[in-house]
């Protein structure tokens, strides 16, 4: 008997191929097969907003593939991920099979080892239709926001913008963050801090009182202020007044669940939350730890049974006091119900060291350490305050010492600070006594993990949503990364924020969005029907867009704002909201003038680490002294630094090169602005020459090219041109690939950004 089993990684079918005998195939569906079409909204809102689904173009390869090992097999097994993005596809695969969904046999599991496949294969189960429908309500949402609101920003703010139902609060959340920031009134302040000695041990002390009375935060203002104190204090003895020691006992860490697995990759690594769930799937479909897209911090019998042996035979018997076990309480965590974890207890990081991916290890190491901590006793920890004074100022110097490391054994995350052996009334020798300057700093910008924290706070969200939903909004532009990756929002992104909270509070409203999201929950749970959920958000919704597209103009969208008056023209400076993003413009241009392209005002792009919210009259000032002459090049050719429509960059005669981030379009140097210059003629000239001539193309009868281009090699035949992948030696590709390549970038479907429907 033939049996064939369905999943939707190539990589997950090939770890479940090594584990069944040879009576089954294991084939991959590559993801979603079938999905709304791309070119219309796809949803009969007449017949109870049925979806109308199609066999994406680039899969109908796959699905003949798949429906020719189905007409083979004797029986069909559906193996896809266990959350409701998974149960949608076993259930557009048994659709396109024929497959009647009531006898469907899907079977699910956590972890891709024998044990769990087996097991599974033993207890098939049908379709669970609730989740199926859950799915669908999302996708449907997400459509019609996404069609319904996205060509109404491209009429009223600009081309190519997108809204959504999740992707718009958290474009709301790094918008009010920044205006936080911009808002901030940062204040001076200073500390006073003191390095002490004993038994050649040196130590710090802060100054924390005088007289008693605690000092705070912005207590002492100037520096004049602290400089009194220290002169207080300069030569004087310092005196032990207290030693106070307290035993603390810090618990172990719960395991993780995928909101928890991103932030600690983010703080510890620096990875992305999208970094993260990439290399996580991986570490899944090899079986190395069980499903990443979960809100459970549960961990299964058998594995807490394992993980107490192994930490018994490893650390000992005092690290081993029996299972801990967790309870979730995520509301609404419904996606899997087990944490994430390694498979394998045993499998521990040095054994799998060098044999994987360094990121990839990284990662495994923190799942496992993790995993292994939260069932291990906690750590106990001795904490010492040591109070020191001197002409009635008090310092104070903190120490711990880990008394019993606990989980801390395989997750470290307190380090010891010791102190010497201190008593009351004895004297301590001050070796400095110094005044720092500070400022109050404003909040901080997300990163991925503190954003996930946050939507994860408000209920908005889920274990799927939360890498692409970053990405998203870094994809269209509303978000960037600073030099720390953290997340600052682009103007455009605090002038759809504006327009959403005043037209169309819902979509950004926390509130709303995650009663959504509880929704969506119970459509999965069976507990409400789909279609009255959508009926009683697209009345309104529609209704209200419909009057906003009347009424609002571009004007009303993105009004202009006046920072003064040109000392040197009269004109007055005005920041305005283009195309091409925020510019600063030198007088008014007249309707007339602007039909007739006549009189055109002088206009300056800003750059990007600048916003219209926060440029000041005299930084436009110096924004209008651009173009600025910057220098000569070796031969005399003038160097002009500018910013254009794609931002700051440098001209000599007919070569234009970028400015590079880490330069400033208002003060970069003849040096610099040199070197710049000759690395683009350099590129320029790289470019101009081709990698190979290979010959004509069979169609259009050009001559085929290999070149070096700005965004890497690619073949051109004068008209078509096609990148070359990473990892080919652009130098190897011969005459038929090249052809090839040509002939499916022409036959490739056109992107159809602002089509009008038809």
């Amino acid at each position: 008997m033939s049996k064939l089993l369905i999943v939707e990684s190539p990589t997950k079918a090939r770890t479940i191929n090594k584990f069944l005998g040879n009576e089954y195939e294991v084939i991959s569906s590559f993801g979603h097969i079938r999905d709304l079409p791309k070119k219309e909204m796809g949803v009969d809102f007449d017949n109870g907003f049925a979806p109308k689904y199609e066999i994406s173009p680039d899969k109908k390869k796959r699905v003949a593939e798949l429906k020719a090992a189905a007409k083979k097999a004797d029986e069909i097994y559906l193996a896809t991920d266990e959350d409701r993005e998974g149960e949608a596809i076993a259930w557009h695969i048994a659709e396109i099979l024929g497959i009647d969904e009531a006898k469907a046999k899907r079977i699910a599991f956590h972890e891709i080892t024998k044990a769990a496949i087996e097991e599974a294969l033993k207890h098939p189960r049908t379709l669970l239709m609730d989740l199926v429908d859950a799915q669908q309500t999302r996708r449907i949402l997400d459509r019609i926001v996404g069609y319904e609101l996205s060509p109404f920003l491209w009429k009223k703010v600009r081309r190519g913008l997108s809204a959504g139902r999740v992707q718009s609060v958290a474009v709301r959340l790094i918008v009010e963050r920044e205006r936080e920031r911009l808002a901030f009134d940062s204040k001076e302040y200073w500390t006073i801090d003191g390095i002490f000695k004993k038994d050649d041990i040196e130590f710090e002390g802060k100054l924390s009182a005088k007289n008693g009375k605690a000092i705070k935060k912005l207590e002492i203002k100037t520096e004049v202020d602290a400089q009194a104190i220290v002169d207080a204090v300069k030569n004087q003895a310092f005196t032990v007044a207290a030693v106070t020691k307290k035993h603390a006992t810090r618990q172990a860490p719960t395991p993780l669940k995928t909101s928890a697995l991103q932030q600690e990759a983010n703080n510890k690594f620096g990875f992305s939350a999208k970094q993260t769930m990439q290399l996580a799937q991986k570490l899944y479909e090899t079986g190395r730890i069980t499903y990443m897209r979960t809100d459970s911090v549960n961990l299964a019998d058998k594995f807490l049974a394992e993980a107490q042996s192994f930490i018994q035979a490893q650390y000992g018997s005092e690290y081993a006091k029996g299972s801990v076990a967790y309870k979730t309480t995520t509301k609404g965590a419904q996606e899997a119900h087990e944490a994430i974890r390694p498979t394998d207890a045993s499998l521990t990081p040095s054994a799998i060291e060098g044999k994987i991916d360094a990121q990839m290890f990284k990662l495994y190491d923190l799942i496992w350490c993790r995993t292994m901590a939260s069932q291990m006793p906690a750590a106990k920890i001795e904490r010492t305050a040591v109070d020191l004074e001197a002409n009635s100022y008090t310092f104070r110097a903190n120490g711990s010492v880990i008394v019993f490391d606990g989980f801390m054994k395989v997750y470290k995350n307190a380090k010891e600070k010791l102190l010497p052996e201190l008593v009351e009334k004895e004297t301590v020798e001050a070796k400095s006594i110094e005044p720092k300057q500070h400022f109050t700093e404003p909040p901080a910008r997300y990163s991925d993990a503190t954003l996930i924290k946050e939507l994860e706070d408000y209920g908005i969200g889920r274990p799927s949503t939360y890498a692409p939903t970053i990405s998203t909004i870094i994809d269209r532009g509303y978000v960037n990364r600073d030099d720390n990756k953290k997340l600052f929002p682009d103007d455009i992104a605090m002038i759809v924020t504006d327009l959403l909270l005043e037209h169309f509070k819902d979509i950004v409203d926390y509130e709303f969005t995650a009663t959504m999201e509880r929704s969506l929950d119970e459509i999965a749970e069976g507990k409400i029907d789909w279609v009255p959920m959508l009926e009683a958000f697209y009345g309104p919704f529609h209704k209200n867009l419909e009057e906003k597209s009347k009424d609002l103009s571009r004007e009303d969208v993105m009004p202009a704002r006046e920072l003064g008056t040109d000392p040197k023209s009269g004109k007055e400076i005005i920041v305005r909201t283009g195309r091409f993003g925020p510019y600063i413009q030198l007088g008014d241009w007249s309707e007339e003038d602007r039909k007739a392209k006549i009189n055109k005002p002088k206009m300056v792009s800003l750059p990007k680490d600048m916003s219209s919210e926060a440029i000041t009259f005299e930084d436009a000032l110096e924004l209008l002294k651009l173009p600025r002459t910057v220098g000569a090049l070796p031969d005399g050719t003038e160097i002009t630094a500018q910013i254009g429509p794609y931002g700051p960059y440098l001209k000599a005669g007919k070569t234009n090169a970028s400015l590079p981030e880490d330069y400033n379009v208002l003060t970069v140097t003849t040096e610099q602005a040199q070197i710049i210059m000759k690395e683009a003629a350099e590129l320029k000239k790289r470019q101009q020459t081709p990698i190979a001539e290979l010959g004509k193309d069979t169609q259009s009868g050009g001559d085929i090219l290999v070149k070096d281009g700005r965004f890497g090699p690619y073949i051109t035949d004068g008209k078509t041109n096609v990148s070359i992948k990473k990892g080919i030696d652009p130098a190897s590709v011969t005459l038929e690939e090249a052809i090839e390549l040509l002939e499916k970038k022409r036959l490739a479907p056109k992107r159809s950004w602002g089509k009008k429907k038809k």
